[in-house]
C-alpha cells in the first residue's frame, strides 16, 4: 500500500512539473490519465505492480 501511494505522489509531482514547464498541455494530460485508468483495469496491471514494486527494491537496496 506505501508503495502505490508513494508511487502515486511522486508521479503525481512530475505531472504537475511537466504541466507548468508547459511540456504537457491540458488535452495530453487528459489523455494520459485515462489511458492510465483503462490500463489499470486490463490484465497487464498485475504485471505493471510487480514491475514498480521489483523497481522500488532496486532503488531501496542503493
Amino acid at each position: 500500500m506505501a508503495l502505490s501511494v508513494s508511487a502515486t505522489v511522486l508521479l503525481a509531482i512530475i505531472v504537475v512539473v511537466l504541466f507548468k514547464g508547459g511540456y504537457v498541455r491540458v488535452g495530453s494530460a487528459l489523455v494520459c490519465t485515462l489511458f492510465g485508468f483503462t490500463l489499470a483495469a486490463t490484465g497487464l496491471a498485475p504485471a505493471i505492480n510487480t514491475g514498480l514494486a521489483a523497481l522500488a527494491g532496486l532503488v531501496s537496496s542503493f
